[in-house]
């Protein structure tokens, strides 16, 4: 399928580089990704994926080509672009004695009222709420809700969905499907939860040590294929994608930790995030706002 932009890439990333001054966050990664497409970014803790949906957010200047939707990532901040972290979370606005109608009014919901509508419905939330008394994943829908009113070109999540009931999460990536394929808008979506996306997912990108090891369509997919057949064969009810990730992962894991030394007091290989100064959160990503 495809969508008339006036750009060629939602996102176009070649050769990024970033570190905190000591090793790389980001190794020499290339992404690149159309209209409609929507991402599963997979690696263990520490692969670079947060640093990289942060980039691409604007959040920090970087050197080297790092375009969305036509333009700079961070120079020229285009428009259309929604970040959703689980910071929010621990914000303190979002936890006082506040009702959700008054931070959807925040974030302008009377400008869209069918759309806020349409997410109150799919993430069952009560505009009645309390932001004081409600659950952990109650919140994370709140959130989820604020956080789409604005329709977006771009979406970059960053295990959002972590919090979520399993029929909360079902609905909501159904919603973002339908927008995808309705708009034509993009996601990148970093996650460790596999399990329904197979379906959900256009591409899948496997992020390693900073760098983009692979980049698959999951509609010619050859290695997921023979996972989904076997999956078939041997009558097995987990996802084929959660298995395609534990076995990417667990030879993630096995690579570096031959080409690492071991810490001797953890026992731990001894990674590049062991050696950043201690300055980091000065020089890090401030918490993302939306009050900003």
């Amino acid at each position: 399928m495809s969508f008339d932009k006036p750009y060629e890439h939602s996102v176009d990333v070649k050769d990024l580089f970033f570190t905190y001054g000591g090793p790389p966050i980001i190794d020499h990664l290339d992404l690149q990704l159309n209209a409609g497409n929507r991402c599963i970014l997979v690696g263990a803790n520490g692969a670079g994926k947060t640093t990289l949906l942060r980039i691409l957010a604007g959040k920090r200047m970087v050197p080297g080509e790092i375009k969305v939707l036509g333009q700079d990532a961070f120079i020229d901040g285009p428009m259309g672009i929604t970040y959703l972290g689980t910071e929010w979370a621990n914000n303190a606005v979002v936890k006082s004695d506040l009702p959700v109608t008054y931070l959807l009014k925040s974030m302008g919901s009377h400008r869209w009222p069918e759309r806020t509508e349409l997410l109150l419905n799919v993430l069952d939330v009560d505009v009645n709420w309390r932001m004081h008394q409600i659950s952990d994943g109650q919140r994370r829908r709140v959130q989820l809700v604020m956080g789409l009113l604005h329709p977006w070109e771009l979406l970059l999540l960053d295990e959002v969905t972590v919090d979520l009931d399993v029929l909360a999460r079902a609905d909501f990536l159904n919603f973002l499907k339908i927008e995808t394929e309705e708009r034509g808008c993009t996601i990148v979506y970093a996650t460790h939860i596999f399990d329904g996306l197979g379906d959900f997912a256009t591409h899948v990108a496997h992020v390693a040590d900073g760098k983009c090891l692979s980049m698959n369509e999951m509609k010619n997919f050859e290695e997921f294929e023979k996972i989904k057949i076997k999956h078939q064969q041997e009558k097995r009810l987990d996802s084929p994608l959660t298995t395609l990730c534990i076995q990417w992962l667990r030879e993630d894991r096995d690579r570096l930790r031959n080409i690492k030394r071991i810490d001797p007091v953890t026992g731990l290989p001894h990674s590049k995030w062991d050696e950043m100064s201690e300055n980091m959160k000065k020089n890090g990503d401030k918490y993302y706002n939306y009050w900003k």
